[in-house]
C-alpha cells in the first residue's frame, strides 16, 4: 500500500467513525432532546449536529471544487438563516433558531458523509499537498484543512452526545 494510500484510508475510516457517532446521537433522538439546552447559552444537539454537517459540506466542497450538499436539504430545514450559513459565530438567539427532526440531521449527515468518502477516495499525493488557504502562516495544505475538519467534528459531535446524556437526566423525552 502506498503512503497515498494509507491516508486515503486513514481518512475513510476517520469519516466512517464520525458518520457512526452521528448515528449514535440521532437514534431514537426527539425534537424536544434535539433543542434541548442545558443553559441559555449553551449550544443545542441539533444545532451541534447542524453545525457541524455545514462545516464538514461546506469545507469538503471547497476543497474539491464542487457544490455543497446543503441546496438539496436547505428548504427541508427551513431555517431562519441566510441561505449559505454554517453557524459559525452565532449568537445565542442564532442557536436557539436551528431546530430539527433527527431524522433530517441524519440524513443530511449521511450525504455529505458519502460526499466526503468520493472526495476522499479520489485524492492524490499532489491533492493532499496542495495549499487551499494562503491566509496563514503557515499556509493550509488540504491534508490539513481535511485534520482539521476531522477535529472539528469530533469536538462538537461529543458535545452533541454529552448534552443528549443531559438531556435525558433531565427526563426530556
Amino acid at each position: 500500500m502506498s503512503a497515498t494510500e494509507a491516508v486515503r484510508t486513514l481518512l475513510e475510516d476517520s469519516f466512517g467513525r464520525l458518520h457512526e457517532l452521528v448515528g449514535g446521537i440521532t437514534d431514537g433522538l426527539s425534537r424536544e432532546q434535539g433543542a434541548y439546552r442545558p443553559d441559555p447559552e449553551a449550544n443545542s444537539i441539533a444545532w451541534l449536529l447542524w453545525h457541524a454537517t455545514r462545516i464538514q459540506d461546506d469545507h469538503i466542497a471547497g476543497l474539491a471544487g464542487a457544490e455543497q450538499v446543503w441546496p438539496q436539504w436547505r428548504d427541508r430545514f427551513g431555517l431562519p438563516l441566510g441561505p449559505w450559513d454554517t453557524g459559525f459565530g452565532h449568537s445565542s438567539e442564532q442557536v436557539g433558531q436551528v431546530q430539527a427532526e433527527a431524522s433530517d440531521l441524519a440524513g443530511y449527515h449521511a450525504d455529505v458523509h458519502r460526499f466526503s468518502l468520493d472526495y476522499v477516495r479520489g485524492l492524490s499525493a499532489d491533492d493532499l499537498a496542495a495549499i487551499v488557504d494562503e491566509s496563514w502562516d503557515p499556509p493550509v495544505t488540504a491534508s490539513a484543512r481535511l485534520v482539521s475538519v476531522i477535529g472539528e467534528l469530533n469536538q462538537h459531535l461529543g458535545q452533541a452526545a454529552y448534552v443528549r446524556g443531559l438531556a435525558e437526566r433531565a427526563g426530556i423525552r
